[in-house]
């Protein structure tokens, strides 16, 4: 299994410091050395090597995938942010502003994304009374046109619970409400103190497969970390330091950007084994604007190719390796460990944290749902995805927009380098 179980720890440890912001005894003598020491040439486990991730994403897939999530079908995300904690009564909410969401008024958001939580064109919305009425039936009846038994194939909601690696939102509950991504992008809210401490402490002791050697992070109320006096947005070298350098980590740093391009390759993975799902001719990124869901899947599917002839994909197989019997316990336990975290997510106190904390989490969760669901296996790539295989708006976009944080966190990557390289 190797690396399988520590990638979590890149996820939490890596990922969202860089978007949100006892060494050797002759350490390297520049801070970018000190930072990027292990961050060069092959991964663990993996065939692919960092300079070559770098390449790929910075110059070939991260300009094409910004703007893409900047397309309506992608930047408004439904999202209850009102769930109860489910573990603690005692959470209080952030109060400071830059912990504030802003949800979307109801004439903000397309009316064919608001009537397609989980249809993906025109034509199956104007089926849906029908569809869902044999839905209820439990079967698909024969005295329905040949047109609506294939819509009921294809659209009506399945039961892949034994999928999921996610606790499903309740998109559905009135409390959910749209929000633009864009207009609440993530930064570094100020949200700290014992809660924050306690969520990622629970995380990291109670959720995460992870070896002995790895420590979780420091904790900033006895370190003093995360003290913020100016509100500037920029590039904050300090923070970058107190992160990731080899020798204020304890040697940690390092390995969480390390582990940063271990969780790209596995949602890049993801992404290429999924792409005959995107390229049925009936599935469209249905928001009602015909000409622009046009463009919108040439683009997605243009990406996903690109995506597809990346020559170093990492092997899922390797995730549970070994007796059959055993590998299906470990995924059944990573899983449940998951789904665990993603309820954890609603005891976050900052709602800006909490919308991209689900979101990031849902995205993973359905990265690994594709790599590991045996309906999308047993049916690709010769016949093409089953329709019992299925993925919702909501997890197509928090997919897309979870590996747009990853990739934007690599190319973030190259421009702290750059800064570091003339500081001793």
């Amino acid at each position: 299994m190797g690396r399988g179980w520590g990638f979590l720890f890149g996820l939490l440890g890596a990922v969202w410091l860089l978007s949100s912001g006892h060494g050797e005894e002759q350490p390297p003598e520049t801070a970018a050395q000190r930072c990027f020491c292990q961050v060069s040439g092959y991964l663990d486990d993996c065939t692919c090597d960092v300079e070559t991730i770098d390449r790929f994403n910075n110059y070939r897939l991260f300009p094409r995938l910004q703007k893409l999530l900047e397309s309506d079908y992608f930047r408004y995300y439904k999202v209850n942010l009102k769930r109860p904690c489910p573990f603690w009564n005692d959470i209080s909410q952030c109060g400071r502003r830059d912990c504030a969401v802003k949800p979307c008024q109801s004439d903000e958001v397309p009316d064919g994304i608001k009537s397609a939580s989980y249809k993906y064109s025109e034509e199956a919305n104007n089926l849906i009374e029908e569809c869902e009425q044999a839905e209820r039936l439990g079967a698909v009846d024969e005295s329905l046109s040949e047109e609506t038994q294939k819509a009921v194939l294809q659209w009506t909601k399945h039961d892949d619970s034994s999928d999921n690696f996610c606790e499903a939102d309740d998109i559905q509950s009135p409390e959910a409400e749209y929000v633009d991504l864009l207009l609440n992008p993530e930064r570094y809210t100020g949200y700290k103190g014992p809660d924050a401490w306690k969520i990622w402490n629970v995380i990291y002791e109670e959720n995460c497969f992870k070896p002995q050697t790895i420590k979780r992070p420091l904790n900033p109320l006895a370190s003093g970390q995360e003290t913020w006096l100016e509100k500037k947005w920029g590039h904050n070298i300090t923070e970058f330091q107190q992160r990731f350098d080899g020798i204020l980590t304890e040697g940690e740093g390092p390995r969480r950007l390390k582990n940063l391009y271990f969780l790209y390759l596995i949602e890049l993975r993801a992404l290429s084994k999924v792409l005959p799902f995107f390229e049925r001719p009936d599935f469209q990124l249905f928001t009602g604007n015909k000409i622009q869901d046009e463009e919108n899947k040439m683009l997605l599917l243009e990406i996903l190719h690109e995506i597809k002839s990346f020559p170093l994909h990492f092997d899922e197989n390797s995730f549970f390796a070994g007796d059959k019997k055993e590998a299906h316990k470990l995924k059944e336990d990573f899983r449940l460990h998951f789904r665990n975290i993603s309820r954890i997510m609603d005891c976050v106190g900052c709602f800006k944290c909490r919308l991209w904390g689900k979101l990031q989490t849902q995205g993973l969760g359905t990265a690994l749902k594709i790599l590991f669901s045996e309906k999308l296996i047993a049916n690709m790539p010769e016949s093409g995805p089953s329709y019992e295989f299925h993925l919702t708006r909501q997890e197509i976009v928090s997919l897309f927009n979870a590996f747009g944080r990853i990739s934007t966190s690599v190319k973030e990557l190259e421009n702290f380098r750059n800064l570091l390289q003339n500081i001793h």
